[in-house]
């Protein structure tokens, strides 16, 4: 039987801090992760026990301490298993339009909306944790990754103006915040509205066309 699967009646021990489990996949384990994540979108890290997460998924606290023997571990494993392919869902795009920033951000905005439609709990847990100061997330992700991404978008936004291809007027460092603005935001905020008549038909096409027009237009007509 795979730990993946089953818990065993007596778990061998592990290595204080490594992350229990195998790779995701079905099984208590991955339901306790997908429980996790849809807490922590809800109602934040911080504010979310390793109980909390056990009687959401209709467990015992000791099955949830099997996997994950503590917040922080469980955090981890969430950012290795969850987080790292989404962030790898987004990259290359800048290097893949180098000499074209509208192509290059609006792919950005596509694939940003694009996840959000198939993680449902990304966008939330994104507003919640990474982009509100202070989000337990945040610091996390900063500690494994530090900022050089963030700093290889910024020079190829620079170098864009430099070069006549990019509005001069836009701030290199509000580009990507921006981007998250116009995609995750109403998506994260989307259950708010659906009882508006004006918005309740807005899913994620009519977000991602609104957000592709935004950056290639902006509010100018086309053509002006």
């Amino acid at each position: 039987m795979k730990e993946s699967d089953s818990p065993p009646s007596a778990p061998t021990a592990r290595r204080p801090g490594r992350p229990s489990g195998g790779a995701q996949g079905g099984g208590p384990r991955a339901k306790l992760l997908d429980t996790a994540l849809a807490l922590f979108a809800r109602q934040g890290i911080v504010d979310t026990t390793l109980g909390a997460i056990a009687r959401e998924a209709g467990v015992t606290p000791a099955m949830v301490h099997y996997y994950f023997k503590t917040r922080d571990q469980l955090l981890d494993v969430l950012i290795d298993e969850r987080f790292l392919p989404l962030r790898a869902a987004l990259a290359g795009v800048f290097d893949a339009h180098p000499d074209d920033p509208v192509a290059a951000l609006t792919e950005l905005a596509l694939r940003f909306v694009r996840l959000g439609d198939e993680h449902p709990w990304f966008p939330p847990l994104w507003v919640r944790e990474v982009i509100s100061e202070g989000g337990l997330l945040r610091q996390r992700m900063h500690e494994r990754f530090g900022h050089a991404q963030q700093l290889a978008t910024l020079k190829h936004i620079e170098r864009w103006q430099k070069e006549g291809r990019l509005n001069p007027g836009l701030e290199p460092s509000l580009v990507f915040v921006s981007l998250l603005g116009l995609t995750i935001l109403p998506l994260a905020t989307s259950q708010m509205w659906r009882s508006d008549p004006a918005r309740r038909r807005i899913g994620a096409q009519e977000i991602a066309r609104h957000a592709v027009a935004m950056i290639a237009h902006g509010v100018a007509p086309v053509g002006a």
